[in-house]
């Protein structure tokens, strides 16, 4: 069976979603315990926090849970095929989601947790993913959640021109938002990150300058607009720090926006008169932007529908794979024995030995061929006993 177990911008404000994520590490620590999760991937991103896993077995028990959507099998693949082709995510269309799609790949092939149904799952989400915006308009023009996050801005200062930016995180979503910002011909850019080399890099490509992480409140005290994205476990702009860096006579002008999830701005700092923004601010851009897509969105739902059925047949082949490989390494062994035994009986052929084990080897291929699309054909419609005959029949050493 395959499992999702999410929480994310649709079920969830930002707050909830940061008091989930543990618990939603516990529920999955516990379906550890209780069923056989034979392979899983963990997806984490600003809105969303999810696992995707493979179990031997249907049974679940109770593990409903109010602030979760679980969903098994075809809904389960279905979710992660639009996920990856931007129709779930906040901003419809963005890019992001697919790179972090393949960083969770990556990340759970390299630490062994992703198998071959996950891995095949995931390959073909991102294909998907990369298909719908070749074939559709989908992402076309600025869709990310930093152009929002710039464009929240904008609704309050009517533009951003002479004004100066502080970025705080120079991540993914730091570099987003920096992208966004790059034409809005601002007095200064500021970006502020713990790895101060990555800082400077940023800052390079915009036309700004970096500042080490201990120089923020100074930063701060003159900036119109700030834009937090990092990937700290805490809160790092929190009341005292904001009280103590901008003067009072700035604070109703500020403009604070917070992407991060778990959220880099404490609540009270809106307490001081500052404007403070975060992601579910982003909604009302958000369902602008899904009103502009709605048509790339229809087109991008039919591809989606048609390369799921395309993904069922393919781990319906799976099941039959390790039969397929067992038949071929028996034809292969019994196609060498008898070429072989065929090259003594012949003598002297004058170097064409390799004419006959091409001959050999050719028969085998066409014989392996008829073999693999009807064993493929069986699995593709639940025919078992048909490939328990083919386990008796074929796959045996003598």
């Amino acid at each position: 069976m395959i499992l999702n177990i999410r929480v994310d911008h649709k079920t969830a404000d930002i707050k909830t979603m940061e008091s989930s994520i543990s618990t939603l590490d516990d529920l999955f620590l516990n379906l550890k315990s209780k069923c056989n999760v034979e392979e899983y991937i963990s997806l984490r991103t600003c809105n969303r926090s999810e696992y995707y896993m493979v179990l031997s077995d249907n049974y679940l028990g109770e593990i409903e849970c109010a602030d979760f959507v679980i969903e098994k099998n075809e809904a389960a693949m279905m979710h992660l095929l639009r996920l990856a082709s931007g129709l779930e995510s906040m901003i419809i269309g963005e890019d992001q989601i697919l790179g972090q799609i393949k960083d969770a790949k990556k990340k759970a092939k390299k630490e062994g947790s992703a198998g071959i149904v996950l891995d095949t799952i995931f390959n073909k989400a991102i294909h998907v993913g990369q298909s719908v915006r070749k074939k559709t308009q989908i992402n076309r023009g600025s869709v990310s959640i930093g152009s929002a996050a710039v464009n929240l801005a904008e609704s309050v200062h009517g533009n951003l021109k002479c004004k100066k930016v502080l970025i705080v995180g120079a991540g993914k979503m730091g570099t987003l938002v920096a992208k966004a910002l790059v034409e809005k011909h601002l007095k200064a850019i500021v970006v502020a990150n713990r790895t101060h080399d990555r800082a400077v890099c940023l800052a390079k490509e915009l036309g700004g300058y970096a500042i080490h992480f201990d120089r923020l409140k100074e930063s701060m005290e003159d900036a119109d607009v700030i834009i937090s994205a990092t990937g700290a476990p805490h809160a790092i702009l929190t009341y005292e720090k904001v009280k103590a860096a901008v003067p009072l006579e700035r604070r109703n002008s500020l403009v604070m926006v917070d992407i991060a999830n778990p959220r880099d701005i404490e609540d009270e700092v809106s307490n001081l008169g500052v404007k403070v923004f975060n992601i579910d601010d982003l909604r009302g851009i958000a369902e602008d932007n899904r009103k502009i897509r709605k048509k790339e969105a229809k087109e991008a739902e039919k591809i989606v529908e048609n390369e799921l059925l395309l993904l069922n047949r393919s781990l319906k082949h799976l099941k039959v794979e390790p039969l397929l490989s067992d038949i071929r390494s028996n034809m292969e062994l019994i196609r060498y024995r008898e070429t072989q035994k065929a090259l003594k009986k012949l003598g002297n052929i004058n170097g064409k030995e390799k004419v006959v084990d091409k001959l050999t080897k050719s028969v085998v291929d066409k014989i392996f061929h008829d073999i693999v699309l009807n064993l493929r054909k069986a699995a593709e419609n639940d025919e078992e006993e048909l490939i328990k005959a083919c386990e008796l029949l074929f796959n045996n050493e003598n």
